[in-house]
């Protein structure tokens, strides 16, 4: 018996232009699928995420809740930014849901995604040019992640990971285990050519790289991530390095509203709030949609 096609979408998550910011592919399904599909359908998108969503009945919120999964091409994660606001946006956009506030169900715990109004009007020539405005935002409600002290006896294979940059700082992170490095601007963040074969030598999972932008910026701060141990060689816009970096540059820069640039070639926007007295960190972006289909097997 054929099996019931499964809908999917490709969406470029923190940003409003197609082809920019990190793309992720949502599959939609009906029930569980067993774990090798999982993993056999991610390395098929071969995206950084491939996230999969399953709407739960039986929840007794009152906002409907999904379960929701997140897959490298070749691993699972435990949280993934970029690939959840594509997930809600998907939702959002579809029509999928009635309602502002979506609940995930993943491994990092309940997450929530929620619908705010974009305070830019939409730009019609954007739009012709092929830039959608969709005139909403999604925020995620994610976990802080502190960084912590690292072994300074391995200094110097991070020094070879980003090609001798000077470095003023390097932590790591408590959760994702990643290599925390501050570089002194975000133009030495631009600038710099990751070495991959001494990144794979690196203690951790991946190695997050900062620093602050410059004054004449829109930008608080510029960072890029680095994880080719999961296939993903520079991730576009890393959203879960955020739960970190918010963290970090709000005690640095002494703001609790900050604006993120990730630096990778497709580059990306992240609008961030730290609620230290939750331990929680709010990001924002836009997503545009730029692919659909059906998985047929």
């Amino acid at each position: 018996m054929a099996k019931t096609p499964i809908k999917y979408y490709v969406v470029d998550a923190f940003t409003d232009s197609a082809f920019k910011g990190n793309p992720a592919a949502v599959c939609l399904l009906e029930e569980e699928r067993d774990d090798e599909w999982l993993q056999a359908v991610a390395a098929e998108f071969n995206a950084s995420q491939t996230a999969y969503l399953t709407r739960i009945t039986n929840s007794a919120s009152p906002n409907p809740r999904f379960r929701l999964r997140w897959f490298t091409p070749v691993a699972e994660v435990r949280l993934c930014g970029h690939a959840t606001l594509a997930s809600a946006h998907t939702l959002f956009s579809t029509g999928l849901v009635n309602s502002d506030i979506i609940e995930f169900d993943t491994l990092s715990g309940i997450l929530t995604a929620k619908r705010v109004p974009d305070a830019n009007p939409i730009n019609v020539s954007k739009i012709q040019n092929g830039e959608i405005n969709h005139g909403f935002l999604v925020e995620l409600n994610f976990p802080m992640v502190p960084v912590t002290h690292f072994n300074s006896a391995e200094i110097s294979v991070i020094s070879k990971a980003v090609n001798g940059a000077p470095l003023i700082e390097i932590k790591r992170t408590t959760t994702a285990d990643d290599i925390f490095v501050v570089l002194p601007s975000g133009k030495s963040v631009i600038e710099m050519e990751p070495r991959f074969d001494d990144i794979l030598k690196c203690p951790g999972r991946g190695l997050i790289v900062s620093g602050v932008a410059p004054p004449d910026s829109e930008f608080d701060f510029i960072s890029r991530f680095f994880c080719p141990k999961l296939s993903i060689y520079e991730d576009p816009v890393c959203g879960s390095a955020h739960c970190a970096l918010a963290p970090y540059w709000s005690q640095k820069l002494g703001k609790f509203d900050l604006v993120a640039h990730a630096a990778s070639p497709r580059g990306g926007i992240v609008k961030i709030h730290v609620d230290e007295q939750n331990h929680r960190v709010l990001l924002r972006g836009k997503a545009v949609t730029v692919m659909e289909g059906s998985i047929l097997v």
